[in-house]
């Protein structure tokens, strides 16, 4: 039996323990748990609410987005289970395809065939340092072998054309640019 004081579970503040040992935080606008925090947030542009995903370790939100108005229409819905299940999945796909899409920004690689119908696997890495930023690009033949490794500035662009004179020049350091 629930007493009227005492709020819906889904609505009461606390902390609980995971099966990992890890306290979890389960309040209206603050949860935390597998390896995140929801926090509902009031929206700087407007007289709505939003809610900020933050990957544990990390100082800045890794998502932010619209929160639902409670009955009221003046203060937000408070979080629940349901809710930051969905939000933790969404925040984790959206810091996945972000990651995927800095690897396949720093590292490209592009196959040409040579005069003599060999074929080579020509690759750019950029090593984004901040002293020292630099790209390596490399060339590897069908067996795996490495041909040929040069540095070359992080803005190198790497396309068919390049790839090919870079091999058919015999791997010379390709000429600066700027």
């Amino acid at each position: 039996m629930t007493d009227a004081r005492t709020p819906p579970p889904e609505i009461s503040s606390g902390v609980s323990s995971s099966p990992t040992g890890d306290a979890r935080i389960q309040e209206a606008r603050l949860w935390c748990g597998d390896g995140w925090t929801a926090k509902v947030i009031k929206n700087e542009d407007d007289d709505g609410w939003a809610v900020a995903m933050i990957k544990d370790g990390e100082p800045e939100p890794a998502l932010v987005g619209p929160w639902t108005m409670g009955r009221d229409k003046k203060n937000p819905k408070p979080l629940d289970g349901n809710a930051f299940s969905t939000l933790v999945k969404t925040a984790s796909e959206f810091v996945r395809r972000h990651e995927q899409q800095l690897h396949a920004t720093l590292h490209q690689s592009i196959t040409v065939s040579t005069k003599s119908e060999e074929r080579v696997t020509v690759s750019l890495d950029i090593v984004p340092d901040e002293d020292n930023p630099h790209a390596l690009l490399g060339a590897q033949g069908n067996d795996g072998e490495q041909l040929a490794q040069v540095r070359v500035a992080p803005s190198f662009k790497l396309n068919r054309a390049s790839a090919t004179a870079w091999v058919e020049g015999g791997f010379a350091k390709p000429a600066e640019r700027g």
